[in-house]
Order: C-alpha cells, then structure tokens, then sequence
C-alpha cells in the first residue's frame, strides 16, 4: 500500500486523518511521532514522524501532559501557547490510544485564537473605558467639594471650576454617545447596507458643518472633485459619520492657518478586489503621526498623545468607529502620514 512520504501513514490512514480539521498527532510509548495530519503539519510544526514529539513541540506544559497520559494517566486538556509561526492559542487534548499498532496517545489542538483575543478585547475595552469616565469624574466631585469648602465665597474660583465641569461633563457625553454608537455599528457590521448613497453630495453636508470649527482656527477646507463619482453602496448616515470624524481629526490635529485638502475620485477596482469603487482622501498639515503608532490607530482608546487629545475633547473612538463602518461597507482605511508635514486618510468604498 502507498504511504505519503515523510508522514509514516498509508493513503487510507492519511486521508482518515486529513479529514479532520484540526491538528492531530499520534505518539508511541517513548513520545515519538507515528502519524500527524496535514493540519498538524501547517499549524503545529510536526514535520518529522519517526522523531522525538520535543523536537517539533517545545512547551514543557504539553510535553508533561503527554507524559502523564502515556504513564497510565487518564485524558487531560490544557491550554497553551505556540509561536507556529505566529503567537496562537489552542486547547491541547490528550488522550491514550491504540490505533494501527500503536500504543500511545493522541494529541488534539483546538484552535482558540479568536476567542481569547476578543476576551482580551473585552477586558480592556471595559478597563478603558472606566478609566476614561473616571477621570473627570474624579475631577468633577473634586471641584463639587472645593466649591462647598475653601472657594465656597470665592466667585472666580467658582466661575473657573464651573467651567471645567461643564467641559468635563460635556466630554463624558460625547464619550458615552460614540460608545453607544460603536455599539450599535458592530451589532450590524455583518449586515451589508443596501442604499446607494452620493458621496459627492455626503461630503458637501459634512464639509457645511465643519466650515464654522475651521474657521475658528482659521483653517480652510478645499475640495476637488475632478469628474463625477459613482454612487456607492452604503448607508449615508454613517458614511456621513466616518467623513466627519476624518475631518474634525485634521481640524483638531493641523496647524492653525493651514489648509485641509478633501480628494475625492473613482477607483477602477477596490484595493485587493476586482469591483470599482470610490476613494476619498483627507489631508491636512499638522504635525504628523509616527510610523510605529499607524497600525494601532484605529484600536479603541489608543492615542498618539493622550493629553492632547483629551485637551481638544476627543474620546479616543473616532477612528475606531470608522474602521467598523467600513467593515459593514466592505471598504478599505489607508493611513498615510509623515513627520512635520501632516497626515492623509484614504477611504476606498465599492461602488453600487
């Protein structure tokens, strides 16, 4: 009967084993590799039947498992962590067996990658998100006692603490409204939206709004739109929403007195896919982001600088929200940024 080569199995027993989806390996007595599936091979490493199972699994907590089980010991289910070649989780079942000959044990790995870093997901949005109502709530109950204490009489004081207050408690709101908003965009994010929206027109309602906020900095907002654009599929309010978070960022972010270029233009084929698109783009001319922080941007909570940031009342979700608006639109976030010279973000959507 023909074996597959460097895998100790015969086309029956390989093809048995290769159906299963996840990786399994099978050991002798002495902890040698007898059998390994294809999904062994790809994710786990196993590359060698008929070698020692340490030379291809490094982690002493398996390995003490395995021996356990092949001393007699019933089956036994850990988690470990395996760099192959990437940092993945899985849950390790062990498990005597006899099978072909072999007296033995298998191994199982459940891959559960997935489910640990949405854990972590969750945990560290609950312990941002504390910590980001806390603060000024801490400051807002500290003012409330300096105002019934020592500045009780002291008018200044109490004008200047009435107006922390008011813009702390402001920021709690917009922090509370863009969570319940991000909440409600991942509870829809698999559904795809099936308007049509004009983005020429979206831009032009939330460029209208903006206008007063970069003037204030005397900032002006320049568009170009060179030919006509087709419709894309989407929802138009939260389309509205994602160009109007990129905007208010290049307000808050650039230089006072500089300008804020809007690019908008047709795409013949979406980035990585083959369907046309439209891209917008939103530079401004402030101070730039640092290479090494790009790739974190659009992670919840996660700043740049986050003293400034609270200082111009952000909350830490704007990028976070666009990131999954374009999920549910299936579309593309490109961030482009240079030191000193201001930052670009590019928004690829598919058109209708």
């Amino acid at each position: 009967m023909e074996t597959r080569p460097g895998l100790g199995l015969s086309q029956r027993d390989a093809g048995i084993l290769d159906s299963i989806p996840e990786p399994l390996v099978i050991v002798d007595r002495q902890r040698t590799v007898t059998a390994a599936n294809i999904a062994a091979v790809r994710d786990i490493g196993i590359a060698y039947p008929g070698r020692a199972l340490a030379l291809s699994l490094r982690h002493p907590a398996a390995l003490a498992a395995v021996d356990e089980v092949l001393l007699g010991g019933k089956a036994r289910t850990i988690e470990v962590a395996l760099r192959a070649p990437t940092l993945r989780t899985f849950t390790l079942i062990v498990a005597p067996l006899q099978w072909t000959g072999t007296v033995g044990a298998v191994l199982i790995f459940h891959d559960v990658t997935s489910e640990r870093r949405a854990q972590q997901m969750r945990a560290d949005f609950v312990a941002n998100a504390s910590h980001e109502l806390r603060s000024p709530l801490a400051a807002m109950v500290g003012f409330v006692e300096t105002l019934r204490g020592p500045a009780k009489d002291d008018e200044a004081a109490r004008e200047r603490f009435l107006d922390i207050m008011a813009a702390e408690g402001a920021r709690m709101t917009r922090l509370i409204e863009d969570l319940l908003s991000l909440s409600a965009i991942e509870a829809d994010e698999h559904v795809i939206p099936q308007g049509r929206v004009d983005v020429a027109r979206t831009l032009a309602e939330v460029i209208d709004t903006l206008v007063p906020s970069a003037t204030e900095k005397d900032m002006r907002i320049r568009t170009e739109i060179l030919v006509a654009l087709p419709e894309v599929a989407g929802d138009s309010g939260q389309l509205a929403q994602v160009f109007r978070n990129l905007i208010e960022n290049a307000i808050a972010y650039g230089r006072a007195g500089s300008e804020i270029l809007i690019v908008a233009r047709p795409l013949e084929r979406m980035p990585e896919g083959t369907r046309p698109g439209v891209a917008v783009s939103v530079q401004d001319q402030g101070e730039g982001i640092a290479r090494e922080h790009i790739p974190r941007l659009t992670e919840r909570f996660y700043r740049v600088d986050s003293g400034r940031s609270r200082k111009l009342g952000g909350t830490g979700l704007g990028l976070a929200i666009v990131k999954h608006i374009l999920n549910r639109h299936r579309g593309r976030l490109a961030i482009e940024s240079e030191q000193g010279r201001g930052s670009r973000f590019t928004v690829s959507l598919p058109a209708a």
